[in-house]
Order: C-alpha cells, then sequence, then structure tokens
C-alpha cells in the first residue's frame, strides 16, 4: 500500500519513464533519417557514375594534355617537418601529365631539414623576389629558391611557421597561374589526376570556380616511384574500417552532394580552385582549422551574394592517395581536429543556415551538417546511455531495443556494404577478392566499438570549439609509403 510521502517519487518515476520513452523514439527516428539521408545520397552517386562511365571513353585527357588551351596550374604544396618524404613527393608532382603548371613548394619553418633536403636534390639557389601581397599573411618570407639550371617549374618558399591555412596563403601570392591546385606535401597524385580535376574548368570557365577529387587510402596499397601501381585495402582492421568511411563520405556523398549543386568539402588533400575567386575571398582563413571546407563555404557564401552564377564541383574520377591514421591515438586527434573545424565553420557562417537568400546552400547543405554531422556524435552517445536506461526503468521492452538496434547499426551495415559494391562497380579499383572481403569486414567492425570511439572524440572537438581551446594539429606518425616498417614524423595528416 502506497503512502503519501511515496506519491512524488512515483510522480517523478512517471516523468522520467514517460520522458525517457520520448527520447528513444526521437533517437531511433534520428538513426533511421540519417541512414536513409546517405543512402539517397549513394544512390544519387550510382547515377552520376553511370553517367560518368558513359562519358569516360569521351573525356578527352590526350587533347587537353597537349593542348595550349588548357589552362596552366599552379600546384601549391605546403610543408613542414617533411624532409623524409619531400624529395619524392616533388619530383612524383613534376612529373604530372598537364601541358603547363609549376609546383610552389611553402616550407613553414621545418624544423627537420626540410629546405636542405630541396636544395641537394633540385639544386636551388635563393633569389630575390618581390612577393605579391594579392591575399594577408602572417608569417615572414624569409627565402624564395629557384633551380639553378633548366625550366623552372619549381619554386621553393620558407617562412616563419604560422599554420598551415597561412602557408597556403603565401602559395597563393607566388603562383603565377589562374588555378591554384592544392596538394598535401605526402599525398600521391595519379598520374592523369590533374587533368581529371581541371576538367570542369576547360568545360565551363566561366562558372567553375572549384573542384575536388577523390582522396583515397594508400595504407597497404603498393608505390612505385611515387605512384599507386596496385590499390590494396590496409591488412590491418583499424586501416579497413578508415577505407570504408573514405567510400562513404570522400567519393559517395561529396558525389552525391555535388549532384546537387551543394557540395561543401573540398578535401586540403587535392582541390582545384580559381586563383581570382580565392583572392576575392581573402585566401585561407589562418584562424579556422578547418580551412579548406571554410574556403569552399565562403565561395559559396561569396557568390550567392554577389548574385553569380556559379559551380563548385567534385570528380569521381581523379585520385590523390593519403596516408591514414594507423594508430588510435593519431586517430582520435585527427578525428577531435576535424569535428572542431565543423564546429567552428558553422558557427562563423551561422547566418546563411536556413538562410533562403544562400539557395540549396542554407536550406538545404548546411541545415543537414547541422543536424547529422555535427550533432551526429551527441545524438549516438545519447542513445548509448538512454536505451539500457530506458530498459532499466521499463520505459524500454525488448521489442524496441531490436528495433533501436536495426536502425542505429544494421542499416548503418547495409549502407556501408551499398557504398563498397557501388565502388567496386564503378570503379573496381580493388582487383582482389580478398581486398573487397577486408572492406566488407572494415563495414562491421566500423558498428561495433569502432563509431562509438569516434563519436567520443567527435564530441571532444566540438566541446574544444566551444570553449575556444588552443588550437593544436598535433604530429602525425606515419608508416611511409616506401619505407615499410619505419615511421616518419610530419607536421599533420591534411585529409
Amino acid at each position: 500500500m502506497s503512502t503519501a510521502a511515496d506519491e512524488p517519487w512515483a510522480s517523478l518515476l512517471g516523468v522520467a519513464h514517460t520522458l525517457v520513452t520520448v527520447c528513444d523514439s526521437v533517437v531511433i527516428m534520428y538513426f533511421v533519417a540519417i541512414n536513409t539521408s546517405y543512402l539517397v545520397l549513394i544512390l544519387i552517386a550510382l547515377g552520376e557514375f553511370v553517367r560518368a562511365l558513359r562519358r569516360a571513353p569521351f573525356a578527352g585527357h590526350d587533347e587537353a594534355a597537349t593542348s595550349p588551351l588548357t589552362p596552366p596550374v599552379s600546384v601549391i604544396m605546403p610543408a613542414y617537418n617533411e624532409a623524409a618524404g619531400i624529395v619524392e613527393a616533388v619530383r612524383a608532382m613534376l612529373l604530372l601529365r598537364y601541358p603547363e603548371f609549376e609546383v610552389v613548394v611553402v616550407d613553414d619553418g621545418s624544423t627537420d631539414g626540410t629546405l636542405d633536403a630541396l636544395r641537394d636534390a633540385f639544386d636551388l639557389a635563393e633569389v630575390e623576389y618581390v612577393m605579391p601581397d594579392d591575399v594577408p599573411v602572417r608569417g615572414r618570407v624569409t627565402s624564395v629558391h629557384l633551380p639553378r639550371g633548366g625550366p623552372v617549374r619549381l619554386v621553393v618558399a620558407r617562412k616563419d611557421n604560422g599554420g598551415k591555412a597561412d602557408t597556403l596563403n603565401v602559395g597563393i601570392n607566388l603562383a603565377r597561374y589562374p588555378l591554384l591546385c592544392m596538394v598535401d606535401a605526402d599525398s600521391i597524385l595519379d598520374s592523369q589526376a590533374l587533368l581529371s580535376v581541371a576538367k570542369p574548368f576547360c568545360d565551363d570557365p566561366l562558372r567553375v570556380v572549384a573542384s575536388g577529387g577523390v582522396v583515397g587510402l594508400a595504407n597497404g596499397c603498393t608505390v612505385v616511384a611515387g605512384r599507386v601501381a596496385e590499390a590494396r585495402v590496409p591488412p590491418d582492421v583499424l586501416g579497413r574500417v578508415q577505407v570504408v568511411e573514405y567510400l562513404r563520405a570522400f567519393l559517395l556523398g561529396r558525389t552525391g552532394w555535388s549532384k546537387l549543386g551543394s557540395l561543401l568539402v573540398i578535401a586540403g588533400a587535392f582541390g582545384l580552385f580559381r586563383k581570382d575567386a580565392v583572392v576575392a575571398v581573402g585566401g585561407m582563413d589562418p584562424d579556422c582549422i578547418g580551412e579548406d571546407a571554410e574556403l569552399v563555404i565562403r565561395l559559396h557564401r561569396h557568390m550567392r551574394e554577389q548574385g553569380r552564377d556559379y559551380r563548385i564541383v567534385f570528380v569521381s574520377d581523379p585520385i590523390s592517395w593519403s596516408e591514414a591514421p594507423s594508430k588510435l591515438t593519431i586517430l582520435a586527434r585527427q578525428r577531435r581536429r576535424w569535428h572542431r573545424g565543423l564546429t567552428e565553420i558553422l558557427l562563423k557562417h551561422r547566418r546563411m543556415i536556413g538562410n533562403p537568400r544562400y539557395g540549396r546552400i542554407g536550406l538545404l547543405a548546411l541545415p543537414f551538417y547541422v543536424v547529422f554531422e555535427l550533432l551526429a556524435p551527441l545524438v549516438e552517445l545519447a542513445g548509448l546511455v538512454l536505451v539500457p536506461l530506458g530498459v532499466l526503468i521499463g520505459a524500454v521492452d525488448v521489442d524496441f531495443l531490436w528495433r533501436f538496434m536495426l536502425a542505429a547499426y544494421a542499416y548503418a551495415i547495409v549502407v556501408s556494404m551499398v557504398s563498397v559494391g557501388v565502388e567496386e562497380y564503378a570503379f573496381h579499383r580493388f582487383t582482389r577478392w580478398r581486398d573487397v572481403w577486408g572492406a566488407l569486414v572494415g563495414v562491421v567492425v566500423e558498428n561495433i566499438g569502432y563509431r562509438q570511439l569516434t563519436a567520443w572524440w567527435r564530441l571532444r572537438g566540438m566541446w574544444d570549439a566551444l570553449r575556444g581551446a588552443p588550437q593544436v594539429w598535433g604530429a602525425m606518425t606515419r608508416a611511409g609509403f616506401d619505407s615499410p616498417g619505419q615511421e616518419r614524423v610530419s607536421g599533420g595528416d591534411r585529409a
């Protein structure tokens, strides 16, 4: 028999029961919505791949490679403590198939002899150089170097340390050509990658202001003379999971957004921009840790406010290979930094969110990123707490628990499997069945522990941005492409 003293507790328990029930229902609907949205983007990407495959025989790369009308490109490579691989990286860039381009390497105050390695390999000589001021820079440029003999296709500058964005701004000022290709010093480009990513500019020179290319993972791949000779799925589980992530987000997701005219992210590891457009918006933002995506959103904002007809596109054909973190500690820093960058960008451009003035960017893309990217780790971890709590207090029955598991994890596994299948159908980069099976193993493992870990790291990144914690890239320990078993430390990953 209950007493009057028990009534407040019963009432409180009833409120908690109702609240948990409602929250659990919201969480399950959220997971259904997010996975369905990814599936829709994948299907849109599939349609685009089918059309691209039909057009491939008529792409005209041979003509573009010899045509004097192909716009010249300045390839900008920021480098910080890349002495172990910078020479091979520059040599590989100089061998890209493209009619006219230059490579601009900007050493951001390296302390490991990066400049010395370049000087010895390319016989560099310091020259007097009047630095243009197209975009503002913070770090003082201390020297500019050119090769002593032969055609001048390489420019090397050294500056005081100031971060990647400031280093890119120096490269923008040094660049002579109308198109800017921003790549990482530790990236490997396919020989025709530059031709492919420049094609939208050749096809639609008046409207295209930026194009991005696919970033693939080089972990486990066979690399010969600065080129990926054979694509492989990494042997370790952590690498396999990241392969699936990159397929779903960097290839299929961005292809879908590009088709919708709402592409917000071009990876800093491989992107091509019209120099006049970049200069018009003031170059890279050195105060934002996600400077690559921030530049793309700023270009959207500028073009919309100017009433310009423009395009920012993603090309699924070219490949830039990058080395993914092989240790949890390095991966944690990367994901924490990525989500901090996303938070800072959305806060900076919050006036665009839901604003009809910015069209599909304001009404579709940015709200999607707020709901399904920014808040995803919060909902993921909340679900892991609320559902067991609901079972404990009797607010959730076993049938609901199964529905939650199906919506949150089984559906996500199906979406990722579809991603692997679409990639294999369209590009067939993995030639061995064991690689395909390895990717499918990554699909399953991703949802058992990995997603929960990354959700925690991303939540910490959001908190770092909200409380204004100091921005720290942290060192990126890399195994390297040509030296199995040896590790090197660079200034940070840029995927």
